[in-house]
């Protein structure tokens, strides 16, 4: 059971380490400090793949927190 775990907390932080890799940036960061302010989307709405990978974030980073604590519990270490 703890190896299950542990590897079903391996296999979300990859994904989740994915997700947000991939998400575009809705901030111009630094670089508008430079003179690249030009946003892609004037609007502040996120479309098309962010929206389905912020919701894959925030599912995964759910579970993520569910199997940490089910972990913790399992082996006592509360």
């Amino acid at each position: 059971m703890k190896i299950l775990l542990m590897s079903l907390i391996l296999i979300l932080s990859v994904i989740i380490i994915c997700a947000v890799v991939a998400q575009e940036e809705k901030t111009p960061g630094m670089g508008a400090a430079i003179g690249g302010g030009a946003s892609a989307n004037i609007s502040g709405r996120t479309r098309g793949k962010d929206v389905v990978l912020s919701k894959i974030t925030m599912v995964c980073g759910g579970l993520f927190a569910v199997l940490c604590l089910a972990l913790g519990f399992y082996m006592n270490t509360f």
